[in-house]
């Protein structure tokens, strides 16, 4: 489903302040959007530090890759192609329509000297559904595995807020229970039927995990 379907009840596009810093100048841009009402929007829900989270994604997705070419590890960035490019969204229909999908996440840069610097967990089947004026992605198998909202926000990209399960937690917690497992992300559309949700400085392990959603069998 087109972004725009989600936000029919905007009355007119308002200046507003981007999610994030250009790449240009590394500063906070304003831009015409069209933003969503007050009951869907992302910025009431997410803590403050998520909100930071999000304004500096970045900066987390500059160190992860720098963390990963200095072990060696660059071919695997390399191999992802566009998944793993900061700059290669194509800018409209951001978040993926309701149906069943397949979500694998890559993890890039470290926070333990004793772990690899890139980690690919094995793809799981995740789900999108729709829960009122919202949608819901939801990922049932794994050993980590994330649950939460995907808002609209402009018309190039969503937002994500959710939590991370562990394998041996059969229900996740829901957002704001425990800020270790909180998660916030940029959701974006980088191919025709491929997102990626780009998860900046989680609190486990990784200093930027990159979730592909794809379309499942």
């Amino acid at each position: 489903m087109p972004i725009a379907l989600l936000m029919t009840t905007l009355a007119a596009c308002t200046p507003a302040q981007d999610v994030a810093a250009t790449p240009q100048t590394g500063a906070t841009a304003l831009a015409t959007e069209c933003r969503v009402p007050a009951d869907d929007n992302w910025r009431l829900a997410a803590s403050p530090d998520d909100r930071t989270r999000l304004r500096t994604y970045r900066d987390a997705w500059t160190d992860a890759l720098a963390m990963v070419r200095a072990r060696g590890q660059g071919g695997v960035v390399a191999e992802a192609g566009v998944l793993l490019e900061p700059d290669r969204a194509l800018g409209t229909d951001p978040v993926p329509p309701t149906g069943t999908y397949q979500c694998r996440t890559i993890k890039l840069g470290i926070r333990d000297e004793g772990r690899p610097a890139t980690t690919t967990l094995p793809a799981a089947p995740c789900t999108v559904r729709r829960d009122g004026d919202v949608l819901r992605l939801a990922q049932g198998q794994g050993a980590q595995r994330i649950n939460g909202t995907l808002y609209p926000d402009t018309s190039a990209r969503g937002v994500f807020l959710g939590t991370l399960a562990l394998t041996d937690e059969p229900t996740p917690l829901r957002y704001g229970q425990d800020n270790l497992r909180d998660m916030v992300g940029l959701v974006e559309r980088v191919a025709d039927r491929r997102w990626r949700i780009v998860l900046p400085r989680p609190a486990l392990e990784s200093t930027l995990d990159v979730v592909e959603v794809t379309p499942g069998n």
